[in-house]
């Protein structure tokens, strides 16, 4: 199969797994069943049975990565629909999602760097909290390596989808502008 067919076939691979992992999670409706992991795990058995490199994924997943970018700009229609919500709590808003987004990357950084792990290991985990579009580019403006910064991305925006609302829960935390802002910070979820 040559290189244009071969990535074809996994944005149709990588569309169809994702697809079927989605109608999975809602019958079996368990947390610890996360859609992207999964789909990512069967794509890797995918590649490996197949006996084809990471690099011939590539095309697909520069593919993803553009229609990514995409949905995340489409969030600004509900941003729009919503902007008499956002501009009640404006204050609130850009206070707590500031202090959020700085203490996110600080703790991170600390984190990795105490753990004695390589600068660019360091740097590739700083924009874990964004979403996968913006993590890669960040990363590769600073010449670091934007699959670990995606992969940062996806078990932060997995941990909070897990147990963001149930920590939230157990902090007492109730009001829902709070609970989004606080997910939509830390994890993106």
């Amino acid at each position: 199969m040559g290189g244009l067919a071969l990535g074809l076939w996994f944005v149709v691979l990588t569309v169809g797994v994702y697809l079927a992992c989605r109608r999975l999670a809602f019958w079996v409706n368990h947390p610890l069943l996360n859609v992207v992991a999964v789909s990512a795990g069967v794509i890797i058995a995918v590649l490996v049975a197949c006996d084809q490199p990471y690099a011939a994924y590539a095309p697909a997943r520069e593919v993803m990565t553009t229609l990514l970018g995409l949905a995340t700009v489409a969030l600004a229609v509900p941003l729009y629909r919503h902007r008499r919500l956002l501009r009640s709590h404006g204050l609130a808003i850009l206070a707590s999602v500031g202090a959020g987004a700085l203490l996110a990357m600080v703790s991170a950084g600390l984190v990795a760097s105490l753990g004695g792990l390589p600068r660019e290991v360091v740097v590739s985990i700083l924009p874990k909290s964004v979403s996968i579009p913006f993590a890669v580019k960040i990363s590769r403006i600073y010449d670091e390596i934007p699959a670990l910064s995606a992969a940062f991305v996806v078990a932060t925006g997995t941990l909070g989808s897990l147990f963001g609302a149930w920590l939230l829960n157990r902090s007492g935390i109730d009001h829902p502008v709070a609970r989004g802002l606080a997910l939509g910070t830390v994890s993106h979820a």
